[in-house]
Formats: structure tokens, C-alpha cells, sequence
């Protein structure tokens, strides 16, 4: 067995191991990464970028659904050729994932491993049968990987996950998709848009990260509108009949339905990727769900020269996170012990549904109620959305009773990607509600109803700031701020 010495080990070539890999060497540092899979990433070949890749198409076939309302008129009714929709999906995706690929080439040989790592102890791993690797320090950067459920594993090749969907020659006729958070939401719209019959099963309600009661009763109801949705079903009985999956459920609303699929699709979340590295033998503290306890500040697990970033760390799984993440990992496996806190850019988070939901900086839960403060806006009646025929949306912007400061958003609805990075930015620079009005706004553009969100809070700030000055003032009396009626 071949014995090898280096600074950092970095396992995985994914988005958080190659910034990682990158941060090291640009430190001065020794270092080799190590993939046990083809190369790629996670969002170039099985994510992000196909995913966007079908839900164009999806959109383009939606498009021609509001003709009508234009004035516009086709002389015969579009078809939707399924095997042409996804060999541009696999075309286009394979081009992503080939940029990816002449990424990793472009790194020295002997910086690249092929095989699986397991770890023999704080400073040692095998690589398969045929490298022993003595480390100073070492990043896991093993991503993550969908996560089917028990009640769906005797379903054999009629299940599948959503790298599947990438690979098909052209689309099913059904589909029964498990989980309505960002996997399955996008999907699974996108599918019924390109008409393929989909049934839509959740629990407890809908997932994109969403909290704010409001903002997920409108987007449960607007996607309730267009296809099969049950957000909280109960499944009886699955059953493989031939090609085909049988289901049985009870629906939130009490009645029992049946159905049979060509598919079901798990998209009931990730499991990070630790299990089989041997951290046992490393000496740190792990997680229930075998994760070691981590700073989210430094990466680094413990007091261990060993740190953790990306999707393997169950945090924030999302491209930017993961590339910061091994930014600030390899930066700081280079310079250990003399580790230092990374720049953590406030939350931003997008689905790509249609409408929109997106997140920023804090969501209406992590807020305590006592200081939370709720302005709105519906996009119902909002100029530009309406002459577009998207007036569809609602969002909700939050801030600080006191300091009048901006502390997050959560929404659904048009153009609600651009939305949210303006509010990302105005979070991460500490504005406060004053300060963005402040900000220019177009006419006529979608963002005038964040402008008219601002004002609703504005407005709500200082009805909260008279109220607490009041001789009659009650603390409990502040929740009337919190819950004010959607302005349209």
C-alpha cells in the first residue's frame, strides 16, 4: 500500500470540496482531494441546473395557457414531446457538468484521488486498498444524498429519486411525488406542466422553507389551485402491480382515495453523507445523525484539526452556502490551530416554483414575538405583476420593534429570486426599514410592492412605537402588530 504525507486531506470534489481544495493551496498548503464517484457536482449533475433545465420547458408550455387572456390566438394546440424536452435537459445538463469536469482536471494528479476514505484515526486515512494518507488537517466534504423512506423501499425500480428524473429518455405518463419542499414542488409542477398527471403528497403542511403561517396558507392554496396537492395526506397501502404503483391514502380532508402511477418520486429530503468514514476513530463528538458537532462560524469540528463543510454537515444545504463553507474550511485547515470565524452571508433561499418562494436572513419563527414587528403586501393587485398576468403572491417583511432594523422576509410569488436578493443585501448590511425606503424604486417594475411591503411595515413600526409610549400600554397587546391584514 502506497503511504503519502500532506497538509490538508479534503474528502469530496464537490462545491464545498473544491473551494476548499482551492483555499488551501491559495494558503501555501500541501493538499489532495478525494472523490469516491464521478466527478461533477451535486447541483451541475443531478440539482440545481438540470432542474431549471425541465422547469423551462415546463414554464414555456405554461406560457401558452395565458394566450387567451392576451388576445393572442393559436392556430392548433401545442404538443409537448417528451423525448425532445428531456434530451435537451440531459444535452444541457451534460455541458454544466463537463465545465465542472475541466475544473477538476485542471487540478495536478497528484492532487487527485479516486476511491473511498475512511478514516484510521485523527490523522490518518485509507483511501480503498491502495493509499494510506497521513494528514496535519483534513475537510469532509462528502455532500449528501436523497434519503428514501421505509414505507417505499419495496417498491423496487418504480421508485426513484430525483437523479433519476434527469437520466429518463422522455416523461411517464404519472407521477406521485413525496414531499412538497424544494425537490418535490419544483418537480413536480413542472411535470404537471409538461402534462404528466401528478399527485403531490406531504405532511404537515407545505416545506421551501417556509414559517410564516400566512405566507404558507396562500402558497398552499395557490398550488392546491393547479394540480393534485394534498399537504397533509395519509398513505394506507402501497403496492407494486406490474409497471405500475397502486396507493391508497386518506386525504387531509378525511376522504380515502386510490390511485396508480408509473412512478413515484421520493423527494422527502437528504441525509448527509458521514456514515462509513470511520469518525469514530477520530476522537470527536458526533450528532445523532452521525455529523460531528461543528462551529458553523469556523467549520471546525471541535478542537480537532478536522472540519466540515458543504451538505455533509446538514446545515444549510445550498450551492453559495457550500461554497462558502469550504472557503472558510480550507482556509482554516491551512492556518489550524490559528482558525478564525468565516463571513456567513445573511439566508437566502429560492424555490423555483412558479409563483416563487424564497427566505431571507430570519424566517417569522426565529423571531421572538416580542420584538417581531410584520408588514405585507399581496401582488394581487400589484401594476406590473397584473399587467404581466402574474398577480400572484404575498410577502411579508419583518423587523425590529426597537431598532426599527430589517431582520428578514419570507414570500411567494413573482420575480420573488430578484425580491429576495435585494433583501438579502439590505439584511446583511444592517439597514433599517427607513433606510430601504430610502432606496430608489422604478416605475412600473415588480419591485414597487416590496416598496409597498416596506410602507406597511413602516407604518405598523410606528403604530408599535405610540403603543409602547401609551400610559395605557400592555405588553400582550403588542400581537395585534404582528398579524395586520395583508395591504393590497
Amino acid at each position: 500500500m502506497l503511504e503519502r504525507s500532506i497538509d490538508v486531506a479534503i474528502i469530496g470534489a464537490g462545491t464545498a470540496g473544491l473551494a476548499a481544495y482551492r483555499a488551501a493551496r491559495a494558503a501555501g498548503r500541501s493538499a489532495v482531494i478525494i472523490e469516491s464517484g464521478p466527478y461533477g457536482t451535486t447541483c451541475a449533475r443531478v440539482g440545481c441546473m438540470p432542474s431549471k433545465l425541465l422547469i423551462a420547458a415546463a414554464e414555456a408550455a405554461h406560457a401558452i395557457g395565458r394566450f387567451d387572456a392576451f388576445g393572442l390566438r393559436l392556430a392548433s394546440a401545442p404538443v409537448v414531446d417528451g423525448a425532445a424536452v428531456m434530451e435537451r435537459v440531459r444535452r444541457e445538463r451534460d455541458r454544466f457538468v463537463g465545465f465542472v469536469v475541466d475544473g477538476v482536471h485542471n487540478i495536478p494528479v497528484d492532487d487527485r484521488l479516486q476511491g473511498r476514505a475512511r478514516f484510521l484515526g485523527p490523522d490518518r486515512l485509507q483511501v480503498d486498498d491502495s493509499v494510506l494518507l497521513h494528514f496535519g488537517r483534513a475537510v469532509i466534504a462528502t455532500g449528501s444524498s436523497p434519503d428514501v423512506p421505509p414505507f417505499l423501499r419495496d417498491l423496487g425500480d418504480r421508485v426513484i429519486i430525483n437523479d433519476d428524473v434527469f437520466a429518463w429518455q422522455s416523461l411517464p405518463a404519472s407521477v406521485a411525488v413525496f414531499g412538497p419542499g424544494v425537490i418535490g414542488l419544483e418537480l413536480g409542477q413542472a411535470l404537471h406542466r409538461l402534462g404528466v398527471r401528478v399527485q403531490l403528497f406531504g405532511r404537515g403542511g407545505i416545506g421551501g422553507g417556509l414559517s410564516d403561517p400566512a405566507v404558507r396558507a396562500y402558497a398552499q392554496e395557490q398550488f392546491s389551485q393547479e394540480y393534485a396537492v394534498d399537504f397533509d395526506a395519509r398513505l394506507q397501502s402501497s403496492a407494486r402491480l406490474g409497471d405500475e404503483v397502486q396507493l391508497d391514502w386518506l386525504g387531509a380532508d378525511g376522504v380515502a382515495r386510490s390511485a396508480r402511477f408509473d412512478f413515484v418520486l421520493a423527494a422527502t429530503g437528504r441525509r448527509p453523507n458521514v456514515h462509513g468514514l470511520g469518525l469514530e476513530t477520530t476522537g470527536i463528538r458526533l450528532q445523532a445523525n452521525g455529523v460531528p458537532l461543528f462551529d458553523r462560524e469556523t467549520l471546525q469540528c471541535g478542537d480537532a484539526p478536522i472540519f466540515i463543510a458543504g451538505d455533509a454537515n446538514a446545515d444549510l444545504p445550498l450551492l453559495h452556502e457550500a461554497a462558502d463553507e469550504g472557503r472558510i474550511a480550507g482556509s482554516n485547515a491551512a492556518v489550524w490551530p490559528a482558525v478564525q470565524p468565516g463571513l456567513r452571508r445573511s439566508r437566502l433561499s429560492v424555490v423555483f416554483s412558479d409563483p416563487q418562494l424564497a427566505a431571507v436572513g430570519q424566517g417569522y419563527a426565529q423571531i421572538d414575538p416580542a420584538v417581531r414587528v410584520v408588514g405585507s403586501v399581496s401582488f394581487e393587485d400589484q401594476g406590473r405583476s397584473r399587467v404581466m398576468l402574474r398577480h400572484r403572491g404575498l410577502l411579508r417583511v419583518y423587523a425590529h420593534r426597537h431598532s426599527r432594523r430589517f431582520l428578514g422576509a419570507e414570500m411567494i410569488g413573482p420575480d420573488a429570486e430578484h425580491l429576495a436578493h435585494l433583501l438579502a443585501w439590505a439584511h446583511q448590511a444592517g439597514m433599517t426599514v427607513d433606510t430601504m425606503l430610502e432606496m430608489p424604486f422604478y416605475h412600473p417594475v415588480v419591485e414597487e410592492g416590496l416598496r409597498t411591503a416596506l410602507r406597511d411595515l413602516a407604518s405598523a413600526l410606528t403604530s408599535a412605537e405610540q403603543l409602547l409610549h401609551h400610559p395605557l400600554h400592555f405588553p400582550q397587546e403588542s400581537s395585534h402588530v404582528q398579524n395586520r391584514v395583508p395591504s393590497r
